[in-house]
Order: C-alpha cells, then sequence, then structure tokens
C-alpha cells in the first residue's frame, strides 16, 4: 500500500505540480531570449514539448519499475534515474515557458501509457526492466541527437538543456547495462520506435 500510494503521489506531483531540479538549469547564461523569427520559435516551442513529454514518460516508467522490482538495490537505482530526470522535467517545463509555450494538453494519457510499459517491462523481471531502460535512452539519445540538428541555430537556451539531457540519458543506459540488462528481441525496439513517433508527432502539436 505504501509504495502504491508513493507511485500516486509521484504521478500527481508531475502531472499537476511544478518540477523542483536539484542541479542548475544548463540554459543558465546563455545569451538571447530564444529565436527572433516566429516561425523558428514555433519549432523551438514543439521540440522543447516533446521533450517535456518524454520526460513526464520517464517519470512514469522509472516510478512503475520501482513499483515491480523486489530488488531494494534496483528500486534504489530506478529512484535514483528518476531523481535525475525530475531535473530534466524542470529544465523543459521552465524552457516552455520560457518561449511561450504550454505543455502537452496530453500528458496524463503519455503518462498511464508509459507507467503500463513500466509495469510490463518490471514483471518480466529484473534484467527484462533494465534492458528496457536500455533501449529507451538509447531511443531518447538519438531522438535528442535529431533535436540538436532541428533546433534553431539561435536558440542557445534549448540547445544547452537537449545537449545536458542527451548526456545524461547515455550515462543511464551505460549505468543499467552495467547492473545487468539483457538485449530486447527486434520486435520489441521496433514497437518501441513505433510508439514514440506516434508520440513524438503528436506531441509536437498538442
Amino acid at each position: 500500500m505504501d509504495a502504491f500510494i508513493g507511485a500516486l503521489d509521484s504521478a500527481l506531483r508531475t502531472l499537476f505540480a511544478p518540477a523542483r531540479a536539484s542541479r542548475p538549469d544548463p540554459s543558465q547564461g546563455c545569451r538571447g531570449d530564444g529565436p527572433a523569427d516566429a516561425v523558428d520559435r514555433r519549432e523551438s516551442i514543439g521540440l522543447m514539448r516533446v521533450n517535456h513529454v518524454g520526460e513526464v514518460c520517464a517519470q512514469a516508467l522509472y516510478t512503475a519499475q520501482a513499483l515491480a522490482t523486489r530488488d531494494p538495490q534496483l528500486r534504489r537505482h530506478f529512484e535514483h534515474a528518476s531523481r535525475e530526470e525530475t531535473d530534466h522535467l524542470a529544465w523543459t517545463q521552465a524552457r516552455l515557458q520560457a518561449l511561450g509555450g504550454r505543455p502537452s494538453l496530453l500528458n496524463p494519457l503519455w503518462y498511464a501509457g508509459a507507467f503500463g510499459l513500466g509495469l510490463l517491462a518490471g514483471r518480466l523481471g529484473d534484467r527484462v526492466s533494465l534492458g528496457f531502460v536500455v533501449e529507451t535512452e538509447r531511443q531518447v539519445e538519438a531522438h535528442l541527437d535529431s533535436h540538436l540538428d532541428r533546433l534553431p541555430a539561435d536558440d542557445h537556451a534549448s540547445r544547452a538543456i537537449v545537449a545536458q539531457m542527451k548526456a545524461d540519458e547515455a550515462e543511464h543506459a551505460a549505468q543499467a547495462l552495467g547492473a545487468g540488462a539483457v538485449p530486447l528481441p527486434a520486435p520489441v525496439k521496433g514497437l518501441m520506435r513505433a510508439a514514440a513517433k506516434v508520440m513524438t508527432t503528436t506531441a509536437h502539436h498538442i
């Protein structure tokens, strides 16, 4: 019951409360207020909205995986990763506001779907759950790399945030590998990429 209440509290805080970062925002000290061109600003808003959705999903995934495992050490691993992802949640949230954008209207749906996937991965065993982390983080890292190509050149703040997030995601994948992750089958990886494509395309606009 305590674990369930903790998971519910995490969901409510992720969806309805301002996130608080434990590390400095990478965009601090960046010059300029963002893209001057209206089209470029809309692109930055769309991309940072997608990144914010990704962090909402990360909170759901790690919360569900921590709930599913019976290994106290692994639970602490997931909880630690979740706290680092909270930094990303706070940074993307603040950047969206600075750009004059808003979060995705479908965040509760994204959270619920990611929580279900995390719980399923956890039920399949700890090594599979860690493998799910590895594949998720690798796909997110590639996705963030593409955003560095797409973000307007004069949006220095957004680019600084995305670059730090990319480095953190690579570290999370490496940590999961070190903890005993097993590779996921190719069809599962393909399904994950397809689901991510639907989410990112939709969240860019809604």
